[in-house]
């Protein structure tokens, strides 16, 4: 009864001051980086499994985006070490339009480096590959979108992290960063005489030209609470951006470092689950925006998320 008056009181408190503003370029979903990883040493665990879950997200402006994602774990060599994969298919509607299409394919190979009865260590290195040059057009006037209607980020990124799980507590931190900048083209100049809305909203879409996002270091504090069939966890997950974003300036044709692009996006997570049995279940998580960086070209900040998921291991 204490445990669950605990949770309700979290819960209520995330749901009204949480929120989600996770400028995740893909990694804290990733291996060890993972929220609401099992534990337990009494039934053991299936390390291969795979999730379909279903995302929706509001953005600080008018976009909304939709994601289904496939999200496969393939336990190699032993019973230590798997390799995930994940492929999303996106879709953003917004004032600007609507875009669609194959998302950015992320992968990792995850190795148990330390396991005790009272906790595990993880450790995960892997990448991500762009699904397209990050330069999507509108139908109607053929203009270069935001990154906000990008279904891909453009850039191939390195990622690596680290975990401590046990029963009630899961620790993680991870860095990613990207190699290359982005073929993304959009301007203000382009969009204000045909906008409808006039020049006020097209400025609120940070400048992007030929984008290359700076270094994310993340750290994920969770509270679990199992059960036999149910799971409950609430976290909180800053990301840092600890180098500066940078686009070329087309009045100058020079590359410039974005002011404001540094700093951390605070994130709060609620996740509720259950399990139909050892294999399979279901999982709902939720959260809100609690900080952002002042400047966020790359079109990752989200007002609120919520992700519906399904998976079964075997």
């Amino acid at each position: 009864m204490r445990n669950i008056l605990l949770l309700a009181f979290l819960a209520g408190t995330a749901y009204y001051t949480l929120a989600q503003g996770c400028s995740d370029a893909g990694f804290c979903t990733m291996g060890a980086m993972k929220p609401d990883q099992p534990f337990n040493k009494k039934v053991p665990l299936k390390l291969r499994s795979m999730e379909l879950s279903l995302y929706r997200g509001t953005t600080t402006l008018s976009p909304v985006v939709y994601v289904a994602n496939l999200d496969m774990s393939f336990n190699i060599i032993d019973n230590k070490t798997f390799f995930q994969i994940k492929l999303p298919y996106q879709a953003v509607r917004g004032n600007f339009g609507n875009t669609s299409g194959l998302g950015d394919i992320s992968y990792c190979l995850t190795r148990n480096i330390y396991s005790s009865e009272k906790f595990d260590i993880g450790l995960t290195i892997g990448g991500k590959i762009p699904s397209n040059n990050s330069n999507l057009k509108d139908d109607k006037f053929g203009l270069p979108l935001p990154m906000y209607y990008q279904t891909s980020l453009g850039t191939y990124d390195a990622i690596a992290g680290l975990s401590l799980v046990n029963r009630k507590w899961l620790f993680a931190t991870g860095i990613q960063h990207p190699f290359n900048k982005n073929g993304n083209q959009f301007r203000w100049g382009e969009w204000i005489p045909v906008y409808e809305g006039g020049p006020d909203y097209v400025r609120k879409n940070n400048l992007c030209y030929e984008l290359k996002r700076g270094t994310d270091v993340m750290l994920r504090a969770e509270r679990n609470f199992r059960f036999a069939q149910f799971n409950f966890s609430v976290g909180l997950l800053p990301i840092w951006r600890i180098t500066k974003d940078e686009i070329l300036n087309t009045n100058t044709n020079e590359r410039e470092k974005l002011d404001g692009t540094l700093g951390m996006a605070l994130s709060g997570i609620v996740t509720a689950g259950y399990s139909f049995n050892v294999k399979s279940g279901v999982r709902l998580l939720a959260g809100k925006k609690i900080t952002q960086r002042d400047v966020n070209p790359d079109g990752l900040t989200r007002e609120d998320v919520m992700t519906l998921s399904y998976f079964y291991r075997f």
